[in-house]
């Protein structure tokens, strides 16, 4: 057994040398079945170009999977929802089900469905490969549909290549984008919300709810139709479009991917869709997540691997994504789903609770992904904090270019929440922020969508609450409202420039968007007032959201000025408790905090490199909602240090209560 690198480099892995290798030679085994060590993974995974609809030459060809059943037929509005013997579909090996019609048989928009009949029952059920679902606006009742437009939509640009140093994500959801009581278009996001990303200076957007999913207020995360894009928003070509578009613009586009668990539905969904609730998933206690009300995938079966391998390379291949988001990460990697685990030591994460086919799942997924497109962006939401989750697969990781700090989020909700401003401590929190695996890198992010939901509360709700009603004018400030925008932009810089691969944004949190989001539904009386986003908020000058969103860009502007952002180490200058104060630096970047919330600090003396430095962003400018206490065009000379042989000097520095501002050496 040869010792993999991310043993070599972390001691602590040794004592599991064995169990990390034995998960590196399962995965190499099972790619190794998978392909016949005749072709590669890319050329594996490519069932959606066999199975579901396809327009030939000839006329049409549909294939289905589904070993339980007796007989399936091709219903729809093209023979008037009927068993007919034209439409039904013959059985092949390995429970492969085709049909194959003429031109005429059905056409561009036509609706369709699955007759599925087997041993004791039959249902009607939606393709598993459709790539069209759509739901009648009266009926509520969704069916595949037929998509085969004259001229299908062709990319114009199609050298694109991620920026990824630093990646910085806007977090965003295409049917919640507008400001319109309504759910927004893929149409409506392209012209009017890109053009705000990219202004802010975001280089990617990573969409959630785009796999079809029957409840909206889901979020997505409930997906039925895995390779159809939500029709709620538009058309296949609206997504091509708006994702060419971000290209054109150098923002790339990530999707969130849901292979976690699948909803429960039948119909629309996959929960029995051969007539056995194991087809695709797990069956007895291990088939519905416990907490999710959701079902599990077997990632044991070569069929759920195809299909899920396949569904990857489909959103690549089909709609140029630059990558994916990949959702539950960490209630795949776990028997127990992580529920109920603290993860407070190594021994967790090799205890036999793992499983081993979800972990070598995930493995060949990124290697797929990263044969397809070399440069493409892969992100684990897991909470664990499972070793070599980020870490390359040849070196015994899992793959993921980026895993997610999701700690971060949950430490400034506990702070803002249980820590008096006096007891803040600015080396605590630069530590926090700061402890991660040199090994892997992370996106760091204040708050993301999970922060913004019903039943919890965004940052600027937990500083200001009810105040953002009444004084959020420029000039009609309150205590509450000062010390609330102060930390606002103090708590998103000292995220972000802390980073060591990216940072995320959610949609309109950057201008502290007001309010929670609450999606339709039947105890608000199906209401999208709160599924929506208030960009005249942020538009208007007058108001402190403006100043927020200002401060916002200047920040991701000045992340972005600096070539390689990610490879200039984060060097801690000083790191003062009692004054709540804390200094880094990041190449000739130096960013100065200080947490306290009465106190205001003349000539304070900090230890930097000999030179002179000048102020290029400051929360407390006037234009980001500040009060102009710092002369930003004064020229700061460092003043020789008592030790004539030190490397340093002191530089001398007036830091206001609760401002912070970042100096660049000349």
């Amino acid at each position: 057994m040869k010792t993999l690198p991310i043993v070599k480099a972390d001691p602590y892995l040794e004592p599991f040398a064995e169990a990390i290798y034995g998960r590196y030679e399962y995965c190499n085994l099972l790619e190794k079945k998978l392909t016949g060590e005749k072709q590669t993974l890319s050329d594996f995974a490519t069932g959606y170009l066999y199975f579901g609809l396809h327009h030939q030459t000839e006329g049409w060809i549909f294939r289905e999977w589904a070993p339980n059943a007796t007989s399936i037929f091709l219903i729809g509005d093209f023979n008037n929802w009927q068993r007919h013997p034209d439409y039904q579909l013959k059985k092949h090996q390995n429970g492969i089900w085709e049909v194959k019609l003429p031109d005429y048989a059905m056409a561009h928009t036509q609706l369709y469905k699955l007759l599925v009949e087997w041993e004791g029952g039959s249902g009607e059920r939606i393709p598993a490969w459709s790539r069209r679902v759509i739901q009648d606006e009266n009926t509520k009742i969704f069916s595949a549909q037929v998509w085969n437009p004259i001229q299908p939509y062709s990319f114009k640009n199609t050298e694109f290549k991620p920026k990824t140093d630093p990646i910085l994500i806007y977090e965003c959801h295409i049917g919640m984008s507008g400001s319109e009581e309504k759910v927004s278009s893929y149409q409506e996001f392209r012209t009017s919300i890109l053009p705000r990303i990219a202004k802010a200076g975001y280089n990617c957007i990573q969409i959630m709810a785009i796999q079809e999913h029957p409840y909206y207020g889901s979020f997505g995360y409930h997906v039925s139709s895995f390779f159809a894009a939500s029709s709620r928003f538009g058309t296949p070509d609206n997504l091509k479009h708006l994702i060419d578009d971000a290209h054109g613009m150098g923002i790339s586009v990530i999707m969130d991917i849901v292979h976690s668990h699948a909803v429960k539905n039948e119909i629309e969904g996959l929960g029995r869709f051969d007539g056995t609730p194991y087809q695709y998933f797990h069956g007895g206690l291990r088939r519905e997540h416990p907490a999710w009300d959701s079902l599990c995938f077997d990632y044991a079966k070569p069929a759920v691997l195809h299909f899920l391998l396949s569904n990857c390379k489909f959103w690549l291949d089909e709609y140029k994504f630059d990558g994916f988001r990949f959702d539950g990460v960490t209630s795949m990697l776990y028997r127990s789903h992580g529920l109920g685990e603290d993860f407070g030591s190594y021994d967790a994460y090799y205890n036999l609770n793992q499983d081993g086919d979800a972990i070598c799942y995930l493995t060949l997924a990124n290697k797929l992904i990263h044969q397809v497109n070399p440069n493409a962006i892969t992100v684990a939401e897991e909470v664990s904090g499972m070793p070599g989750l980020a870490a390359k697969v040849n070196d015994g990781g899992i793959g993921f270019d980026y895993r997610m700090a999701m700690g971060i989020p949950d430490f400034w909700i506990k702070y803002i929440k249980e820590v008096k401003d006096e007891d803040w401590k600015a080396g605590h929190i630069f530590w926090e922020l700061t402890n991660r695996r040199e090994d892997e890198k992370t996106i760091n992010y204040a708050e993301s969508h999970d922060q913004a939901l019903v039943g919890d509360k965004t940052i600027i709700f937990r500083l200001i609450d009810s105040e953002m009603y009444w004084h959020m004018q420029r000039g009609d400030n309150t205590l509450i409202v000062d010390r609330g925008i102060a930390l606002h932009k103090m708590i998103r810089l000292i995220t972000a420039t802390t980073i060591n691969g990216g940072y995320l944004n959610f949609m309109g949190n950057e201008f502290g968007h007001p309010e929670w989001i609450d999606f339709p539904r039947e105890g608000n009386g199906w209401s999208h007032k709160y599924a929506r986003r208030q960009w005249e908020l942020v538009d208007n000058d007058k108001y402190l959201y403006h100043c927020l969103g200002e401060f916002d860009r200047a920040m991701i502007e000045l992340i972005k000025s600096v070539a390689e952002f990610n490879k200039t180490p984060v060097q801690l200058l000083w790191d003062k408790a009692d004054d709540q104060v804390v200094v880094y630096k990041r190449g000739n970047l130096v960013f100065v905090f200080n947490f306290s919330g009465s106190k205001s600090f003349t000539d304070y003396g900090i230890l930097a490199d000999k030179g002179c430095y000048k102020v290029v962003l400051n929360t407390d400018n006037p234009a980001f909602g500040g009060f102009n206490l710092i002369d930003e065009s004064i020229e700061h000379y460092t003043l020789p240090n008592m030790d004539k042989k030190a490397e340093k000097e002191w530089l001398r520095l007036y830091i206001p209560a609760r401002s912070a501002f970042v100096l660049k050496k000349q």
